[in-house]
């Protein structure tokens, strides 16, 4: 394929690309940065209503000789029904473990191409993306726009993020290893599909892996790698981060090729100056402005205040935002969790005010046919003729997590997972550990087209949706059992890290049995508790009262502000003739 066709090529993914395509914010918070020594990769899985299951893939012993099936995946560029890739299940097949071979009405995923297998694989966590494995590597994710987004091609372009990130899980010990596994496959193998931010950590440090697709005539695909300094913090939010690649930075990784691919396509000419990793292989934010790099502030500013940070910049390929920031206050796992749920309350960007929050604050919107859904590549939308601005907690995530890693337990009990279905502010985090040997089945299983109260996520998910309707009370309700239930965790935690050690002495075996069974017990324990939070929000909100056993149908009304917006003082208070009758 001509360089002239490689470009309409891309012009049409641009044009064509779905909403589905993701829209997630991920961080990295290195132990440095923590109370406790934690490191923690957090990412929300912004998938409007695909498939929202968390699966565990189990620990594997292989033939010599034998291939690992390398599949599509529909959140690259959309369905690819040649392989019965589509949206949902996100994966059905044969290999990994019977979390995977539940599927309605599917048929199963017929491989893109296959790899050598490696003699052994360890086991991990699964959704959309790899999420952790059993030696406490974790896995981030978000979704950036790229000058090129091709298609898969068995021949050329056989990886996309998500099978990057679940072969390093597989495969890999340590972050560093996982990102040079996974720039060794992208130039191997190839890469397709959007551009991708994949924060990637161990209990002892952390990396941002940013990757894209390279030219549409040749193999192989553009990636960098930097770490994140100890003590500091990093957020991406749907736009690349790593900026100027200095060869001489013994903290920055890059493809072989990356000097002499971006120069042949004209993108860097080393005339100006250090290649800048952003705006050699992007165009800014994608959508429309701020859509990113709102979030990036407001993360920022929250755990590091003093910088006083700027919500306002010149154009998406700022400098101002730094690559990390140091906290001011040390986070703990709760303060890592509350990152998650922001609406940018308090800010003049609050969700929950104003007229387009409604009168209970409802700060999640709907969108429409008029708001632009591709990643256009660009710093405006073509037709788009406004924007919403873009929470971190918004209403098309379908799953968030907290992983962590902890360096002064052995990687069964160090690693923990706080798994949330569905939106960050209104979830419950739940731990799994590390080296449990199964998950939950309700975590596992359940689909978005059916409801069930056998699912995990639809408990979350309805409860949600429910609170839409007097956001503001509900909130409170929900929040108060988060810090219940979460408060209760956090210190059962500290409990079954004792007991699991001490039967570690004499038992690993027996110690991840442990931690198998309390994790499902006590994730079966909130989903119970959330259906009953359902059940009373049900009664207890009923037909616009606040009702309670002793008191029911308590009219509250609307806020006076809202009444003045809507015009009820104009509405009809006496009789009589007026001007028009």
């Amino acid at each position: 394929m001509g360089r002239t066709a490689a470009i309409l090529l891309t012009t049409l993914s641009f044009i064509f690309l779905p909403r589905y395509a993701g829209a997630c914010t991920t961080t990295l918070v290195t132990a440095g940065a923590t109370v406790d020594g934690s490191l923690y990769v957090t990412h929300s899985d912004d998938n409007e209503l695909m498939d929202e299951r968390v699966i565990f893939v189990p620990a594997m012993d292989h033939d010599p000789g034998s291939e690992r099936p390398v599949y599509c995946s529909a959140t690259a560029l959309g369905p690819m029904p040649e392989y019965n890739a589509v949206l949902e299940p996100r994966l059905f097949c044969e290999e990994r473990g019977p979390g995977y071979m539940q599927a309605m009405g599917a048929e199963l995923y017929i491989p893109l191409g296959s790899i050598p297998q490696v003699e052994h694989t360890y086991s991990y966590f699964d959704g959309s993306y790899g999420i952790m494995n059993e030696h406490q590597v974790m896995i981030g994710e978000c979704t950036n726009s790229a000058r090129w987004q091709l298609p898969a091609d068995p021949e050329k372009r056989l990886f996309y993020s998500s099978e990057l990130s679940r072969v390093a899980l597989e495969r890999c010990t340590t972050a560093r290893e996982a990102v040079e596994l996974m720039g060794w496959l992208v130039e191997e193998y190839g890469y397709y599909g959007t551009g991708e931010t994949l924060p990637v950590g161990d209990p002892q440090e952390g990396w941002i892996f940013e990757v894209c697709c390279g030219t549409a005539d040749s193999s192989g695909g553009l990636w960098v790698a930097r770490r994140v300094p100890d003590g500091t913090v990093f957020v991406a939010a749907n736009e690349f981060r790593i900026r100027e690649i200095d060869p001489d930075d013994p903290d920055l990784l890059y493809c072989s090729d990356l000097f002499e691919q971006t120069e042949a396509l004209g993108w860097w000419d080393p005339a100006d100056g250090p290649l800048d990793w952003l705006t050699t292989v992007a165009e800014g934010e994608c959508r429309h402005p701020y859509d990113a790099l709102r979030r990036v502030w407001r993360i920022q500013s929250l755990v590091a205040p003093s910088l006083e940070l700027s919500p306002w910049v010149e154009d998406g390929n700022t400098h101002y935002y730094p690559f990390s920031v140091t906290p001011d206050t040390l986070l703990s796992t709760r303060g890592v969790m509350r990152l998650h749920r922001d609406h940018f309350e308090g800010t003049e960007f609050d969700m929950t005010v104003g007229p387009a929050a409604g009168p209970f604050g409802y700060p999640n919107r709907h969108y429409g046919e008029y708001d632009d859904h591709g990643f256009i590549g660009g710093e405006t939308s073509t037709d788009q003729p406004g924007a919403w601005e873009r929470p971190i907690s918004a209403g098309y995530v379908g799953f968030v997590y907290v992983c962590q890693g902890r360096d002064w337990l052995p990687d069964p009990v160090g690693g923990i997972c706080w798994m949330g279905p569905d939106k960050p502010a209104e979830t419950c985090f739940v731990p799994f550990y590390c080296g449990m040997n199964d998950l939950p089945w309700s975590y596992q299983s359940g689909d978005t087209r059916i409801f069930s109260r056998e699912s995990a996520w639809w408990a979350f998910n309805f409860v949600s949706n429910w609170a839409e309707l007097k956001y503001s009370y509900m909130i409170k309700d929900i929040q108060a059992v988060q810090d219940s239930v979460e408060n209760a965790e956090l210190a059962d935690v500290a409990l079954v890290d004792a007991a699991a050690m001490e039967i570690m002495e004499e038992d690993e075996c027996g110690a991840r049995a442990y931690l198998t069974n309390w994790s499902i017990a006590n994730a079966d324990t909130v989903v119970d508790r959330w259906w009953s939070l359902a059940d009373m929000l049900i009664v207890r909100y009923d037909d616009g009262y606040v009702n309670s056993p002793d008191e029911m149908a308590v009219e509250v009304g609307y806020p006076q502000w809202w009444l003045d917006e809507v015009g009820y003082s104009d509405g009809p208070v006496g009789y009589g003739a007026t001007e028009g009758y």
